[in-house]
């Protein structure tokens, strides 16, 4: 049987493994934070503002070491912490849509902004992270080459609308290959199209090939597929002292993530996870019962088998870069966010 260990979120890979190697960067990245939320003050909350805080910095921190990785250590150009500040920016706005979508009342512990405000002030909010995120990576363009960063940027946040879209209109009686299908798709949009925005933004920021920015890109997108996986499956055994949010939350929402499509296709549609997918109540004490015997069959494992292949692909795709303390810095990351699971 798998073992999580339950008592880090399933996003809290450690910034141990960047603090000292961004060590110049990271205080640069918060002034420029703060300038780009200034226009913004007399809207937001201390609520709102502590999204930014609390924050992982998991994105910009990607971006950032992948411009390290073709920059070296010299200091960095204005335009790569513009960036990686738009990247939080743009994250942070789908969180604040995520939450109105699911009508989530809790973001990493806290009152989410559509619990706090409403509906449509949390709307308004996320709009505001999302057009200002538009602007600052407008702003980072500095030479011609630059512009197609733009497109990318554009076409980013369109697919993490259509992963939205695509995850609300799964149809759950669909057979779980074709669920598993729509799975990975919607993924690929809604989680780890940011993390490849992530990656080759920075070494297109820091005026790297354009090769090695899309090969950067391909390694994100495959870490985000990752940590996608392994946010399903804290889903299933993590407390709400450490997630922030109740236990089996996926199942009750009957959201299909992947280790419930493969617990539906290991024990069919009879079996107590498919009939609630299919909307039957979860009565009391059924829940605790039916995510145990999640966690202990094959469907789990195999979930976390996909996760780990998604990251050794992923530092495979980082060999062609010049050996050094940044490449390792990601390729240590990729491992951690599994790593951490076992």
């Amino acid at each position: 049987m798998l073992i999580l260990d339950t008592t880090a979120p399933a996003e809290d890979v450690t910034g141990a493994l960047w603090t000292d190697l961004l060590a110049d960067d990271l205080p640069r990245f918060e002034a420029f934070l703060e300038q780009a939320l200034a226009p913004q003050r007399e809207y937001l909350t201390d609520g709102e503002r502590a999204l930014y805080r609390h924050g992982k910095r998991l994105r910009p921190a990607v971006l950032l070491l992948a411009a390290r990785m073709v920059h070296g250590a010299a200091p960095l150009p204005d335009k790569v912490l513009q960036g990686a500040v738009s990247l939080e920016m743009l994250h942070v706005a789908t969180l604040i849509h995520d939450d109105i979508v699911d009508g989530s009342a809790l973001r990493r512990g806290l009152p989410s902004v559509n619990a706090a405000r409403g509906t449509g002030t949390a709307v308004l909010v996320g709009d505001l992270q999302f057009v200002q995120a538009i602007r600052g990576f407008v702003r980072a363009i500095d030479r011609d080459s630059d512009m197609g960063l733009v497109e990318l940027v554009l076409d980013t946040a369109f697919q993490i609308g259509c992963g939205e879209l695509d995850e609300l209109r799964t149809d759950l009686t669909e057979d779980p290959v074709r669920l598993a299908e729509t799975y990975w798709r919607t993924a690929d949009r809604k989680t780890a199209a940011l993390f490849g925005l992530a990656a080759e933004a920075g070494v297109t920021l820091a005026d790297g090939h354009t090769g090695d920015a899309r090969r950067a890109g391909f390694y994100g997108r495959r870490i985000g597929r990752a940590l996608q996986v392994m946010d399903d499956l804290f889903d299933l055994a993590q407390d709400e002292s450490a997630s922030g949010k109740p236990r089996g939350m996926d199942l009750l929402r009957r959201r299909a993530s992947l280790p419930l499509i493969y617990a539906m296709r290991e024990w069919g549609p009879d079996h107590a996870v498919s009939r609630i997918m299919r909307g039957e109540p979860v009565a009391p004490g059924v829940l605790d019962r039916v995510l145990a015997k999640v966690r202990g069959g094959t469907g789990f494992s195999r979930a976390y088998t996909d996760a780990r292949t998604q990251v050794l692909e992923a530092v495979e795709l980082l060999r062609p870069f010049p050996a050094g303390r940044y490449r390792y810095a990601l390729e240590d990351l990729a491992l951690h966010i599994v790593d951490r699971g076992v």
